[in-house]
Order: structure tokens, then C-alpha cells, then sequence
């Protein structure tokens, strides 16, 4: 296939000592979907209207969700949508990055053993964030002695005390878009979020937060996130975590997602959708390009860019 020819994305950058770099940062818990494609080409035709280089970030953390064969059709599709880029990063090789980032929360006192269920935290919320329950506090003021020596018999994972880190990091917090305006940080938009759970060396939040910083290869820094809307509220907490560990934030720009009739994302679980399936269908990389660059989506498919 020949070069992918798209339209630009222009993000008016703030000047960084760094070179400008992006990513794409898909999890191999199932085959990528339509959505993914229209947020890769966002990617794509920011990096080549500004000279940026790209990073493939494989967010593979979660071993029960996650599979190998996932990853390998990840990188088929992306192969053949035209999505090059020029280094790739898997999360799971990575773990020992995001637990010194964490023994630095604790150690600062940011972070807290917390011993709540799913079930638990829902019985006992009170408040409820744009991505459901907030987390009501139940074990932040357990004195850490004591959850030490809970710990030695029941499960926990370690939360983010938002309050004492929102202090660290000052009153006039903010992250920066991509038209160059400042953004007040909500350090509680989200509660205080898991930073490691039961079963997972480190969250979302975590490791996103570290990757993006790059502290193994500073030269390699995420300078400007291009992602969807629906991680418009986790910039708040990851400019809050960025500040407190004391490493440089990105630039953001949140693009338009793809969604169902009722407002819903595209879910990997609609295999009609999934690039793979697409493929097979016989469509061609730069028909499916000229589709997204045009809106043109399947019926029931729209764009909330509303």
C-alpha cells in the first residue's frame, strides 16, 4: 500500500526542550475495532503535520483480560491501515518502571493500602463521578501500621490519598490543550484512584502516567497525547500524578469518538466492526481511510463531534 495520504491535524504546540512524540496506545483484550481506527489516523495525521514521531504502546497489563494473539492482530491491522511507527512499548515489560513510581507515592505518603471489593465500594459510594461510584474513603484514615499487618492476610491494592497530593502539587494546577489554553486541574474528579490493584502490578492511571513521562529514556517522552473524549476527565487525575512525581505534562488534544445511537462507545464485543472483520469483507486500507477522513461510518455508526 501506498502512503497514507490524510488531512492535517494542526495542534499549535507548546514549545518543549523534547522532541515531539506521540502515541498509540491500544490493549490486546480482543481485535481492533473501527473506533480504534479513526483514533489511529487521528494520531497519524497529527504526527505528519507536525513532524512528530509515534510510539505503539501495547497497554498490555492485565494478564487475565489480555492475549498474545490479540497483540500480534494489533500490529497486522495497524500494518495494513498504513499506520507506521518508530518504536514499540509493552507494558508488561515494564512493571519494574511503574512499581518504583509507586514505592515513591507511598513513601511520600500519597498513597494508602486499601482492602475494598468492587462490591464493597459500590454498597458504601456516595457520590457518583462521570465514570460511576467514587470510592468513599473507607480505608484512607486505616493507620498504616495497622493496614500493614492487614495485609499480611488479606488482599488489598493501593489507592492515591487525591486530598494530601492535590496539597503537594499546589492551588494552580492545570493541564494545557491543544489550542494552547490552560485547563484548572480537578484533583477529585475521580476520587481517589486506584494506583494498583489485587490482582494488577499497576493501574491505568499508573502506568499511563509513567509511559507517557518516559523516565527510562527521557528522550523518548510522550510531548503531545492525542486520544478520545472519554479521557477528557483521567487528564485531571494524570496531570495531578505527573505533578507529584515531579515529571514534565504533555500538551492534549481529545478527539471525537465513534459511538452507538445512544451514545455508547464501539466495544470490542461487536465483531462487525472490528478492522479484522472489515477486511475480510474485501475493503481496502485507503477505502476505509476515505470513509473516516469523510464520515462516512456504517449505519447506526456516528461521530460525536457535535
Amino acid at each position: 500500500m501506498g502512503p497514507l495520504v490524510m488531512g492535517p491535524l494542526i495542534i499549535r504546540a507548546i514549545m518543549s526542550p523534547i522532541a515531539m512524540r506521540t502515541r498509540f496506545a491500544p490493549s490486546p483484550t480482543g481485535y481492533l475495532h473501527l473506533g480504534h481506527g479513526y483514533a489511529a489516523l487521528k494520531v497519524m495525521e497529527f504526527a505528519r503535520a507536525n513532524g512528530a514521531k509515534i510510539s505503539l504502546r501495547i497497554e498490555d497489563i492485565d494478564a487475565t483480560r489480555c492475549r498474545p494473539e490479540f497483540t500480534d492482530a494489533i500490529i497486522d491491522d495497524l500494518q495494513w491501515l498504513g499506520f507506521a511507527y518508530d518504536e514499540m512499548v509493552i507494558q508488561s515489560l515494564r512493571l519494574d518502571l511503574y512499581a518504583d513510581a509507586l514505592a515513591r507515592l507511598v513513601d511520600m505518603g500519597l498513597a494508602y493500602r486499601c482492602f475494598c471489593s468492587r462490591k464493597d465500594i459500590a454498597a458504601a459510594a456516595q457520590d457518583i463521578g462521570p465514570e460511576g461510584p467514587l470510592y468513599p474513603g473507607t480505608c484512607r484514615h486505616i493507620a498504616p501500621e495497622d493496614a500493614e499487618k492487614r495485609s499480611e492476610n488479606a488482599p488489598y491494592g493501593w489507592r492515591l490519598d487525591h486530598a494530601k497530593a492535590a496539597t503537594m502539587a499546589g492551588n494552580n494546577l492545570v493541564w494545557h490543550d491543544d489550542r494552547g489554553q490552560e485547563m484548572p486541574v480537578n484533583p477529585g474528579i475521580l476520587g481517589d484512584i486506584l494506583l494498583a490493584g489485587r490482582d494488577r502490578p499497576a493501574s491505568y492511571h499508573l502506568a499511563v502516567v509513567v509511559d507517557d513521562s518516559r523516565p527510562d529514556l527521557p528522550d523518548h517522552a510522550i510531548s503531545h497525547v492525542v486520544r478520545g473524549r472519554d479521557l477528557l476527565h483521567a487528564t485531571h487525575v494524570h496531570r495531578l500524578l505527573q505533578a507529584v512525581l515531579g515529571y514534565d505534562a504533555p500538551v492534549y488534544h481529545h478527539h471525537a469518538l465513534l459511538v452507538m445511537p445512544d451514545g455508547r462507545k464501539l466495544s470490542k464485543s461487536d465483531q462487525s466492526l472490528t478492522l479484522h472483520s472489515l477486511r475480510e469483507t474485501g475493503m481496502t486500507a485507503a477505502a476505509l481511510i476515505d470513509d473516516l477522513q469523510k464520515h462516512r461510518f456504517p449505519a447506526g455508526i456516528l461521530c460525536d463531534d457535535a
